[in-house]
């Protein structure tokens, strides 16, 4: 399985998912694209196979991954303070990848009717789910 992982900013979250989904699923080949330098140096530090920069590494990455995860705002123009572009968030969209999308809200963009949790608790529920799908679970449910 081909996991790509997705951030932005100071890549924190990416670089958690990446040593969380390394764990959790050591099979699969992790890439790791990060918006920026920043965010992608520290997904490849957390273990991340390979990593790349920028919008056009989205959209390549994005056609050939099995699995892509990544903070709810990598499917919406302009979200992570508008490192997302619109063909970024479009290339997600339309990937037939499956999408583990973590719930975090910022920048705008707030989940209605899910309650704050802490990032530790989303990261391990998203390399959950990676695992199902990466097992064999086509909807990654038990």
């Amino acid at each position: 399985m081909r996991v790509l992982v997705i951030d932005g900013q100071g890549g924190g979250l990416g670089r958690q998912l990446v040593s969380a989904i390394a764990a959790a699923c050591p099979e699969a080949e992790l890439i790791a694209v990060g918006t920026n330098s920043l965010a992608a140096s520290a997904m490849l530090k957390a273990g991340a196979a390979r990593a790349a920069t920028g919008e056009n590494a989205v959209l390549v990455n994005s056609r050939r991954a099995d699995i892509i995860v990544g903070p709810l705002g990598i499917v919406i123009a302009d979200a992570l303070m508008g490192e997302i572009t619109p063909a970024m968030a479009a290339a997600v969209g339309q990937s037939s990848a499956k999408r583990v999308l973590v719930p975090v809200s910022q920048c705008d963009n707030f989940l209605a009717g899910m309650p704050d949790q802490p990032v530790g608790r989303l990261v391990q529920a998203a390399a959950e789910q990676v695992r199902a799908l990466c097992i064999g679970n086509a909807c990654g449910r038990g």
